[in-house]
């Protein structure tokens, strides 16, 4: 899960605040021979961009960039962004949402 996480260019603290976890358990998984517990494997999975079967070791799956990546395998600073903004009550949500539609109509506008 190390190299995953690197790749993804995330701390293990930024991994742990996008998964709903401790840095010590993200530390742990890293360490130990131990997967992460079943709950946590497919939001593990969706953070770093790979199958869950990628994450147990089961195939040699090369991580491909998720969407808003800052380089290959990259998580980039928007998709934390949204990933923090999942956090958020789902009216303050669609705020975000219509801000951001907003936003990309506007440049849109104006690139044309």
């Amino acid at each position: 899960m190390l190299a995953l996480r690197k790749a993804a260019g995330l701390s293990q603290t930024q991994l742990a605040d996008l998964v709903g976890e401790t840095q010590g358990n993200i530390s742990f998984w890293e360490r130990t021979d131990k997967p992460p517990r079943s709950d946590i494997l497919p939001k593990l999975a969706r953070v770093l961009g790979v199958s869950v079967e990628t994450l147990l070791g089961v195939n040699d799956e090369v991580p491909e960039a998720p969407p808003f990546a800052s380089g290959p395998g990259r998580t980039g600073e928007l998709q934390r962004a949204f990933e923090e903004a999942r956090t958020l009550p789902r009216r303050q949500q669609q705020k975000v949402v219509e801000f951001v539609i907003a936003f990309v109509n506007e440049h849109k506008r104006k690139a044309s």
